[in-house]
């Protein structure tokens, strides 16, 4: 019967499995709370505007899509943070201290069913808002890394890269920026055949062609850097490279700079990401379990000029990597009581046990059911 079935790319989660991953939600929550990041929750659906192409976010072929009884266009939300920015401009532009939000809450994406990905995911993050400095972009990397570790997963890495390091390479070339639109996507891709067919069509001279074409290459740990600014040859991505290591130093201090490592040619189909971005790789798993980065020109869409990072942890792929990790996440038993011709003394004893905090489940006996 095909009502008992769900659509393509959506599931039902139910039984034990939902119950370990309340428990995950649980903890990254405790964590993104520590912080002082404060609780929001932005609407399901917003105005397409809000994901519009000139926002940088989700295609607009990948989104759910509706009219309203006013004629107005709709998207299901496929990424918090054009929201939470939109929010943050409307209720908090006066505020000149550093703005702290964690959210949670499930993302709608309209991808093909070939690719075999989820529709319908759950999300938990963090956005700071009003803070430029590389400490900004520190706390949210130790973050998502701790909060991972509180949920028990051990084999992860949180990959880094500098959107101004590709685009200073662009810029010296003279590369425009709907050539460097189709260049950020196959480089995302690490489509480097693509990349050389758009730049001999472009006429990209040899040098920039190469730096390009390298760029994928650039990836390791904190040694690689070096590598990248001696390669760069120009002032801004020079820049994006110092950016880097003074990140590094950061998170030193925090103890957590053995999770991390450096991909210079990381960039994102999102291209509301100005600077530092990053993705969180895990054992066991091919999805990215969490990504995030700075977007400093995402508000100004919204009305308020001001800087932000964040990130985005995807809760599925989390609880896909602490089950092939074999993570395991202690569970909490239903015992069962039943009941006769006692119910009134079963229902007290089992009241005194629930107030105590345990799962007990009343039912009736079998003598109680022979007697209906």
């Amino acid at each position: 019967m095909k009502l008992l079935h769900t659509p393509e790319g959506v599931r039902d989660i139910y039984g034990n499995e939902y119950a370990r991953k309340l428990w995950v939600e649980g903890v990254i929550k405790k964590q993104l709370n520590s912080y002082g990041y404060m609780d929001i929750m932005t609407p399901t659906f917003e105005y397409f505007d809000v994901f519009a192409r000139e926002i940088g976010t989700t295609p607009s072929k990948d989104l759910f899509k509706m009219i309203d009884g006013d004629g107005n266009t709709l998207v299901l939300r496929p990424d918090f943070t054009p929201g939470v920015a939109r929010c943050a401009a409307k209720y908090f532009g006066d505020t000149d201290t550093p703005l702290r939000f964690c959210y949670h809450g499930n993302t709608y994406t309209n991808t093909s069913s070939l690719q075999g990905k989820l529709k319908e995911v759950t999300q938990m993050g963090v956005e700071l808002i009003g803070d430029d400095s590389i400490h900004a972009e520190a706390e949210t990397i130790a973050l998502a890394i701790e909060a991972l570790l509180a949920a028990g997963l051990l084999e992860f890495q949180i990959s880094i890269g500098e959107v101004e390091y590709f685009k200073g390479i662009c810029e010296a070339a003279g590369i425009d920026a709907q050539m460097e639109a189709k260049l950020r996507d196959l480089i995302s891709e690490k489509n480097i055949f693509g990349v050389e067919e758009v730049l001999l069509e472009a006429g990209a001279d040899d040098k920039s062609r190469e730096q390009l074409l390298r760029i994928t290459d650039l990836l390791g740990t904190q040694e690689i850097l070096a590598q990248a600014s001696e390669e760069a040859g120009n002032q801004r991505s020079q820049a994006a490279v110092l950016r880097l290591c003074e990140l590094y130093k950061v998170l030193g201090e925090y103890g957590v700079d053995k999770y991390v490592a450096f991909d210079l040619g990381m960039l994102s189909h999102y291209n509301y990401y100005t600077g530092i971005i990053f993705k969180c790789y895990a054992y066991g798993v091919g999805d990215v379990i969490a990504k995030g980065g700075r977007y400093d020109n995402l508000l100004e869409q919204f009305g308020e000029k001001k800087a932000a990072v964040g990130f985005a942890f995807t809760i599925d792929a989390l609880m896909a990597a602490l089950y092939r990790q074999r993570v395991l996440i202690k569970e909490t038993a239903t015992d069962t009581v039943e009941y006769s011709h006692d119910f009134a003394d079963q229902l007290n004893a089992v009241k005194e046990r629930r107030r105590a905090g345990e799962q007990v489940a009343l039912n009736p006996g079998k003598a109680t059911e022979d007697q209906r």
